[in-house]
């Protein structure tokens, strides 16, 4: 017999997983008619929210699910060996769930936790979205997000503000008189793009100026190189901003092979920093990113979370960048 989820009853009552969420949550912000749809369609389906919530409050498993991006395990190294070294001071065993697109779902990883009893969840995934984090807050599972700004009671998050990071890069060029400003889409990571997006706009913005050279990437093209290729035949920036090491130099090696100079006519930087832009030539200015205290201080936050209950825990934790100047930058 198929188990019913939370999925079901949302498809049932025609609803958000977050309407059914406040309403098993007992939460008073739903309009009547519509508590009054979802509590038929649980009672239909026999769905039994609160006894499995029970039951995985009081089986403790010392296990903590980590769900990281099939696409950025290369990214993510680093904060998971923060992540594991705090894991072992609270004695606690870390599972890893991938989502890969086309082949795992973030619907199946949930399930799979669920069903694990997993004690909390520490999600490294740039695509999450509001109705996942609802399916897991209907089981009361403690969350911490790394890498996004939000927080709830059962959610915290352990963060770099990128939008502020992208706006001061381009303050300091607005300040010296250069307004030709590009940013490469990243379809990879669209909230850190995002992110950086509204810190550029914001700069401009504030002295009256309009930022209109977000660089897309054509769907039809396999990768960003292929595209910066052909638009560098016909494009120039003074300077452009990049989110990942592989981005940064396929703009660098495209505006070298259409006859543009790297740092004279056009200055590159990336905001993600990698062995790799150290290695290129010439080497990629970029920002120094705590991959390691990410997954470290996110594990201490989901401890206090399962143990500290009286003490008053920060859920928004905002961790430093560094830049290092080198030499795609005057």
């Amino acid at each position: 017999m198929k188990r019913i989820t939370i999925y079901d009853v949302a498809k049932e009552a025609n609803v958000s997983l977050a309407t059914v969420s406040r309403v098993i949550n007992g939460s008073d912000v739903v309009r009547e008619d519509t508590r009054l749809k979802v509590e038929e369609a649980i009672n239909k389906l026999g769905y039994k929210p609160n006894a499995i919530a029970q039951g995985l409050a009081l089986s403790k498993t010392t296990t903590i699910a980590l769900v990281v991006p099939g696409t950025s395990i290369f990214m993510t190294g680093q904060v998971i060996n923060g992540l594991l070294d705090v894991a072992k001071i609270y004695k606690y065993n870390i599972v890893l769930h991938s989502v890969s697109e086309g082949i795992t779902q973030m619907e199946d990883v949930i399930d799979n936790i669920i069903k694990s009893r997993a004690d909390g969840v520490i999600i490294f995934n740039d695509k999450l979205n509001r109705n996942e984090l609802a399916t897991l807050n209907s089981y009361q599972i403690p969350i911490v997000v790394i890498g996004n700004r939000i927080s709830d009671e059962m959610i915290g998050s352990v963060f770099i503000d990128y939008e502020n990071l992208a706006y001061e890069t381009t303050v300091k060029y607005l300040d010296k008189g250069i307004e030709d400003i590009a940013l490469i889409e990243d379809r990879r990571n669209p909230s850190y793009i995002r992110q950086l997006l509204r810190g550029v706009k914001k700069a401009f913005e504030e002295r009256g100026l309009v930022f209109d050279q977000y660089v897309e990437i054509p769907k039809e093209y396999r990768s960003s190189y292929l595209y910066l290729k052909e638009y560098f035949k016909t494009h120039s920036h003074q300077m452009v901003l990049a989110y990942r090491d592989s981005q940064a130099m396929a703009v660098l090696n495209t505006a070298n092979e259409n006859g543009i100079s790297v740092p004279d006519d056009m200055e590159i930087i990336c905001v993600y920093d990698s062995k790799y832009n150290s290695m290129a030539r010439p080497q990629i200015s970029s920002f120094k990113i705590p991959d390691y205290d990410l997954g470290a201080v996110a594990m201490r936050v989901m401890t206090k979370m399962l143990h500290d209950e009286n003490e008053v825990i920060d859920k928004e934790i905002e961790l430093s960048y560094i830049y290092t100047a080198r030499k795609t930058t005057k």
